[in-house]
């Protein structure tokens, strides 16, 4: 039997309950051997839910870095220290899978990426929406090339009153944001995977925060408290293309909308286009008639099973566990992820100054 890669989870709390832990716990060549979180309380159940019956907890991430059986890191806390965790477990030698946003900044990020090829270590961000089913094959659709050269694109993230009220969702200082950030980030990487297009040229944003001071809110977790509401509860960027491809992006937290969509996106090629708002839609001219088609994704779907699990999360740390291995590429690269925080950041940066932002790299 082939020896198990050991992995060190850094941060106990809701998206590593929630989402790693879980995932990583159906993917047969992995151990989880080392947790870390600041409240001992929640690595040491963390251990105990999800480690071997040795594993080893910690309150300090940088003496879980300092095992050395550790082959890989998941990095789980929130945004402001996204950075430099990362880029301290690569330099101590292990491979990394960070949750997104990859950082709060796009310098950030850059450091993370230059520490991944300095080290050698693969890097990654967990958008685990890239291995949705609608999400895989307007994929395909777009690489095939049937709806051509794709040249205008919305990305969707927007809720009606869904504004996560624990943890630190609401603190710009650990977070850097609200729902753009949040959400935002994962509808715009579905977006740019979409087009394969990661060179931004221009971006210009605004952001609100209209609902946040409100009480009697019908919020799906409970009234917020205005005083912890530190950051926006809506944002909106324009991005142009340096190839001149138009890309908007709409996120809310709160948001006086009948019809909320999360983590969705239209296309719209020269040939024809795909979205998700209702499902998974492929429009098109045939015999001079305007055609929508509509798969059935119930059927067949081998591609999506892979033979283990139809969760999104679950084949996200499939994929990734496979690039460790030497098994596969990566799905979401750290470079990808990077030009998203970029926009997000420059979105931000024009909504503070009234003006717009141009990328120069």
């Amino acid at each position: 039997m082939e020896k198990k890669l050991k992995i060190g989870i850094i941060g106990c709390g809701g998206i590593a309950n929630g989402k790693h832990m879980p995932s990583l716990k159906q993917i047969p060549e992995v151990e989880m051997t080392a947790f870390c979180d600041i409240i001992p309380e929640r690595a040491e159940k963390a251990a105990k839910d999800f480690g071997t019956p040795d594993a080893k907890v910690y309150t300090d991430y940088k003496e879980l870095l300092k095992d050395e059986t550790l082959d890989v890191v998941h990095v789980c806390t929130p945004n402001r220290s996204h950075s430099f965790i990362t880029i301290d477990a690569l330099e101590a030698g292990k491979h990394v899978m960070c949750e997104k946003p990859m950082a709060k900044t796009y310098a950030e990020g850059k450091a993370m990426v230059e520490a991944s090829v300095r080290t050698g270590k693969l890097l990654s961000i967990g958008y685990q929406n890239r291995q949705c089913a609608q999400n895989l094959y307007a994929k395909a659709v777009c690489e095939s090339g049937e709806i051509g050269n794709i040249y205008f694109a919305k990305a969707i993230a927007l809720r009606r009153r869904a504004v996560p009220t624990w943890g630190v969702f609401l603190n710009e200082y650990e977070q850097g944001g609200g729902p753009l950030i949040d959400i935002g980030t994962h509808a715009l990487d579905l977006t740019l995977w979409m087009m394969n297009n990661y060179k931004p040229k221009m971006v210009v944003g605004n952001t609100f925060r209209k609902l946040a001071d409100q009480t009697n809110t019908a919020n799906a977790w409970g009234d917020w408290d205005p005083k912890e509401f530190t950051v926006e509860d809506s944002a909106f960027g324009y991005i142009v293309m340096e190839n001149g491809a138009v890309v908007t992006l709409e996120s809310s937290w709160a948001l006086n909308i009948a019809d909320p969509k999360e983590a969705t996106f239209l296309v719209c090629g020269d040939k024809g286009g795909v979205d998700t708002l209702d499902g998974v839609r492929v429009n098109y001219i045939k015999n001079n008639r305007q055609c929508l088609e509509i798969p059935d994704l119930k059927s067949g779907g081998v591609a999506f099973y892979e033979g283990t699990s139809d969760d999104p999360a679950v084949l996200d740390q499939r994929k990734w566990i496979d690039a460790v291995l030497g098994k596969g590429e990566l799905c979401v690269k750290a470079e990808q992820a990077l030009v998203v925080t970029q926009i997000l950041e420059a979105i931000y940066t024009s909504a503070k100054t009234g003006k717009p932002v141009y990328i120069d790299d």
